[in-house]
């Protein structure tokens, strides 16, 4: 199971990286009149609010328990990264399928792509820091080997959510600076617009996965099946337990899992003996996977006199 990682470093990055990127790219629109430009700072711009909302669904997931919520409000930051994922596809792909549908039925000639190019050059290398600031982050948590089963397999959104974001702007930016260059090589603005087509698919599709991944996460995610298995041999380890049936798991946080445990006890331990090894099953468990904060045992098989 990951260790706790409360490093937000990776996600300031990117707010830092985003807000000064966005103005440069509205800058740079407004002296060469580009729509795939404008679409990629309304990109940036989404992209800094989404990593505010990220730092506020975790700030919100650490609130102890309440009368209300006796669990926690681990799940806030799976909330937060759903209704992220609902801004990448409402605003930065609407707002870019638009920008791109207006351009094409009224194009107009691009001026000096200078400025384009500097801005797109300098976006570039902020958005590959972010990047490699996230993906070192998600590297020192992750235990799957391959990449994007590790991704399927994180329950932490505040670090696969910004790695996507900081990919799709990469690829934003290679698809603007294409439909810059050959919008003026070719002396065609249509191209421009299609670009700006382009960079609404590339939000649309990340949104939809990154929708599709919080949903799963927000309605209840068991534990890696690694883990599970795991929990499983601690169980039948014991010898005061006769039988068990599978484990129940469930995510809370990224850090937070649940356990329900239905365990037959050896029908001539006495009240007490069980009480004991229930202590014991607990400790060896929170022993091997610190991330389990919460264990419920409904004990079975207890002799009748006793």
């Amino acid at each position: 199971m990951s260790q706790p990682s409360d490093s937000k470093t990776a996600i300031y990055a990117a707010i830092a990286a985003n807000a000064g990127i966005a103005i440069s790219k509205f800058v740079a629109a407004s002296f060469t009149g580009s729509s795939a430009m404008i679409s990629e700072g309304i990109h940036s711009i989404v992209d800094t609010g989404n990593g505010l909302l990220l730092l506020y669904g975790i700030r919100q997931s650490k609130q102890a328990p309440d009368a209300q919520h006796p669990f926690g409000h681990g799940k806030e930051l799976y909330f937060w990264s759903l209704i992220v994922a609902i801004l990448i596809f409402s605003i930065g792909g609407g707002m870019s399928f638009y920008e791109g549908i207006s351009h094409i039925r009224h194009p107009q000639p691009l001026s000096d792509p200078t400025w384009n190019y500097v801005v797109l050059g300098l976006a570039g290398v902020f958005e590959s820091v972010a990047l490699f600031l996230a993906l070192k982050q998600f590297n020192q948590t992750r235990t799957e080997p391959n990449f994007f089963k590790a991704i399927r397999a994180s329950k932490d959104p505040s670090n696969f959510a910004v790695i996507f974001e900081d990919t799709a702007a990469l690829l934003g930016l290679v698809v603007a600076a294409l439909g810059v260059y050959l919008g003026h090589k070719l002396n065609n603005p249509y191209l421009d617009g299609a670009a700006s087509l382009v960079i609404g698919l590339i939000l649309s599709a990340i949104a939809i996965f990154l929708a599709y991944e919080s949903k799963g996460l927000l309605i209840g995610e068991g534990a890696d099946p690694r883990v599970v298995e795991s929990l499983s041999e601690i169980i039948r380890a014991e010898p005061t337990v006769l039988s068990a049936r599978p484990p129940l798991t469930m995510h809370f946080g990224p850090n937070e899992v649940f356990l329900a445990l239905d365990v037959n006890f050896q029908p001539e331990l006495t009240a007490l003996e069980v009480e004991l090894a229930v202590v014991q099953l607990e400790k060896n468990i929170r022993t091997a996977h610190p991330d389990v904060k919460r264990i419920f045992i409904e004990a079975r098989a207890l002799s009748a006199d006793r």
